[in-house]
């Protein structure tokens, strides 16, 4: 098989318009214009309203190249687009060859015919979507009325990335282009169409069931070849749709990060002529594992757990949207940062949500790579949808082009048909305004259509109607006692932390909390006069209804006021890593009920404030921080129930973990008043109570503003564990200003920051203002007078760089909560 490639050089403009900008392809309108200089950054300020407008307008994009008279000798020549987003009317030689409406899907298109040797011109014209929902003929009684939190009216009529529409996190920034590679395919004969890899596990080995679709008649004595790393295994004729088996003895397995190593085998299909030419090859890489859904009943009801190898295992991790609202500028070093950052984190899965796009093949080889389940939802969120008899074939061809390309990653968890949509039909007011037709096209596609398309291409993944859910048909999609759950009484509903504890869902698959970017992602898009919360330049990078006054108001019951705009920021951040904790530390002390949390969300689009724990520049907030710990596989907590303080050791490893812990009562001055100590072992994959004990008689006689709690558990591996937790609001606490010394020294890789205090210092942040790292610990808690140390990798600092240890001590700047007010 031949290929000529469409990427690089073409020119865009404004249909209508004589004047054409140079773009490099992949590239859209709005990297267009960027590029070009001819539109202000729309992230700068409030410049997102200005740019809007542009996309009421149609644009093209125009390219010429080269076929040799060879190429064209081929009997079929498809061109093939990988991303049109989303109205595209392709022309080649000025006759139209395509008419998309999907940017989600992959488009061929035969193209022979029009094709001359030496030069040829391609065009693509794309329409605006916002001409297209404005002009919309609906059907009687089918209007749709409701409109997703921050979105745009009609954004459900056109398939397309929902977000593109604007969020209750993003901005409207409805884009459109060539997102994607583009390219001329030319064979004779049969070409691999499609290779589906199944797999059949036994005790110690794994048979590899291939099945092999041709497109187009295979020459006499054609066979298909398929070998795994490199060994030849089997060959078998190209007589039409193929399938064969290869046994693997003792295969290394692929496991989720944390319970083992992320082995992978490269499987090639090979196409061969008679005289044993390649005629065309098809590589997959694979993961050998078992990965499903356990929906046991018990007697709690239902689980709902990922079940891996056989192990059922607590899922960690959040949920992922697009990494930007310009999506050729998402690449797979930034996809790696975001990735390897949950990782280390400690997370082992990730939720793609239903309201952006389907990543690339980068992004899911790179989740094979560090052992990241992939919760995988299908491109619905929030909406309401009439499912024609057009709208259904369309979501049906989408659903298999991303089935088929994805189904075989090692990461694929599950396929979800939807985020949301079947608990808004039971619960959301303006939802069930909505007619019955509607009402009942969501079962004709999210229990009928997807599913069934889903299932024919990939019959051996989990398919979940729609997050949250009990299982589909509208009952009771929010349960506590099946299915997963999302969780928004804190934030939306204002409710104190402490009420996480009230809950036992089953799997959390969203609940979150918001807070500010750091003060230097502030900077990127605000002047000096903007830098205040109610100003209109950082309301409109706030797109959630109230939520700056949602964040005050929790502020207001756990911190004193701050003292200036950079405080109030960092304040909110700890308020963020307070809330999530609170959440997932009672979910895990709970393993057996609750077996996962994804807390919303992991990434920014934009710099914005958000429920993300990474912002859009990739500097971690002060939650991505107290992930490491509260995800990590062995992982301390306190549940302090008034005067009754409970000491948990979580246990996600696959050994049982001896222990020695002590939860200590302190003054603020780091006395000791009061330790309580045991030993023993907490087995593998579980959780357990080490310490109780009721403070009641020591607070008679002990100011609660004026002490805190510090757990200490010690693993036999001298993995040292530490949490703090207190009996009133940080407000209240008798804090002192700290003296907090510093000292630096440098190894070959890393710089090591040496800190001591002689008091309490609660939520200690390190950074640069002229550099950005990712330390190896933040946001810290110094509760003893001996120092603590905290390495910074060299590899970890971006945007600077420091001559040596005593320079970066200059630079080095700490705060604290007390440095607030």
């Amino acid at each position: 098989m031949k290929t000529v490639t469409l990427n690089g050089a073409w020119k865009f403009g404004e249909c209508g318009s004589v004047e054409r900008y140079p773009v490099t392809v992949p590239g859209t309108v709005l990297s267009g214009l960027l590029d070009n200089g001819k539109i202000e950054d729309p992230f700068y300020r409030d410049n997102e309203y200005q740019t809007r407008e542009l996309f009421w307008k149609d644009y093209e994009f125009i390219r010429k190249f080269e076929v040799e008279e060879k190429f064209l000798s081929e009997e079929k020549i498809l061109l093939v687009c990988e991303g049109l987003d989303t109205l595209a009317d392709v022309y080649i030689n000025d006759t139209k060859v395509l008419a998309a409406d999907n940017m989600h899907r992959t488009w061929k298109v035969p193209v022979k015919s029009v094709l001359v040797r030496g030069t040829n011109r391609i065009r693509i014209k794309f329409g605006s979507v916002l001409k297209f929902i404005e002009n919309y003929p609906y059907r009687e009684n089918r209007e749709i009325r409701y409109v997703p939190c921050g979105a745009m009216k009609g954004n459900e009529l056109i398939r397309k990335a929902h977000s593109m529409f604007g969020w209750d996190w993003g901005p409207q920034l409805i884009d459109a282009g060539i997102f994607r590679d583009i390219y001329l395919e030319a064979y004779s004969g049969a070409k691999l169409d499609d290779v589906h890899i199944r797999q059949e596990h036994e005790a110690e080995r794994v048979w590899l069931d291939v099945q092999t679709k041709l497109d187009g008649a295979a020459e006499d004595g054609a066979r298909i070849r398929v070998s795994v790393e490199g060994e030849i295994n089997t060959e078998i004729p190209a007589d039409g749709d193929g399938r064969t088996r290869l046994l693997l003895e003792h295969p290394k397995k692929w496991w989720p990060n944390g319970y083992g190593e992320q082995n992978l085998y490269t499987v090639t299909v090979e196409l061969l002529a008679e005289d044993g030419s390649v005629r065309d090859v098809v590589k997959k890489r694979i993961g050998i594992r078992t990965l499903t859904i356990s929906q046991e009943k018990d007697r709690w009801g239902q689980e709902f757990a990922f079940i891996v190898n056989g192990v059922k295992i607590f899922t960690k991790g959040g949920n992922y949207i697009p990494e930007d609202c310009c999506y050729t500028r998402i690449t797979k070093e930034r996809q790696e940062y975001l990735v390897r950052s949950c990782v280390r984190a400690n997370f082992n899965c990730l939720r793609v949500w239903g309201g952006g796009y389907y990543p690339n093949d980068a992004f899911y080889d790179l989740c094979d790579e560090y052992g990241l389940i992939v919760w995988q939802d299908l491109m619905y969120a929030c909406n309401v949808y009439d499912v024609t008899d057009a709208f259904a074939e369309n979501i049906r061809q989408e659903t298999l082009d991303n089935v088929r390309r994805l189904r075989h990653h090692a990461c694929l968890g599950l396929w979800c048909g939807n985020n949301e949509i079947e608990s808004a039909w039971d619960h959301w007011g303006d939802f069930q305004k909505e007619t019955p037709y509607l009402r009942a096209d969501y079962v004709k596609q999210f229990e009928q259509i997807l599913p069934h398309a889903v299932r024919e291409a990939d019959p051996d993944t989990f398919y979940w109607p729609s997050s949250p859910s009990s299982g589909g048909c509208f009952d009771e999609p929010d349960s506590e006692d099946r299915g997963d759950t999302h969780y928004w009484d804190v934030w939306h509903g204002q409710k104190p932390f402490s009420d996480y504890r009230k809950y036992f869902f089953r799997f959390c698959s969203e609940f979150g909390f918001q807070s500010f970017p750091s003060y230097k992602t502030v900077e990127s898009f605000t002047e000096e006069e903007d830098r205040n919360i109610f100003s209109k330049v950082m309301e409109s990078h706030q797109k959630n209804d109230a939520a700056n006054g949602k964040m005050l108001y929790y502020l207001s019951e756990n911190f004193r006021y701050p003292k200036d705009f950079k405080s109030l920021l960092y304040v909110t951040q700890i308020l963020q890593a307070m809330a999530i904790k609170s959440g997932v530390e009672h979910w895990r002390r709970n393993r057996g009920r609750c077996m996962g949390t994804l807390y919303w969300q992991v990434n920014d689009n934009w710099p914005v404030a958000s429920w993300a724990s990474i912002d859009y520049f990739g500097r971690w907030k002060a939650l991505h921080y107290a992930a490491k710990h509260f995800y990590a596989q062995t992982a301390a907590s306190i549940c302090l129930e008034g005067e009754m303080a409970g000491v948990y050791l979580e246990n996600e490893t696959m050994r049982g973990q001896q222990y020695e812990a002590k939860l200590v009562l302190k003054t603020l001055d780091l006395e000791v008043l009061d330790c309580v100590e045991k030993k023993g072992t907490v087995k593998e994959l579980s959780s357990e109570l080490l310490i109780e004990k009721d403070y009641g008689e020591l607070l008679k006689v002990r100011d609660k503003e004026e002490v805190f709690l510090e757990a200490v558990v010690t693993l036999s591996d001298g993995t040292v564990l530490k949490e703090t937790e207190i009996f009133v609001p940080y407000k209240y606490l008798k804090l002192k200003k700290p003296q907090v010394k510093a000292t630096v020294t440098e190894e070959k890789d890393e710089y090591r920051i040496h800190l001591c205090a002689d008091t309490f210092v609660p939520f200690l942040e390190l950074d640069f203002a002229d550099a950005d790292a990712v330390f190896g610990d933040n946001y810290l808690m110094l509760t003893e007078k001996k120092e603590t140390v905290v390495t910074l990798k060299k590899e970890d600092i971006t945007q600077g760089s420091f001559a040596d240890a005593e320079d970066l001590k200059k630079r080095l700047v700490c705060r604290s909560v007390t440095d607030t007010y």
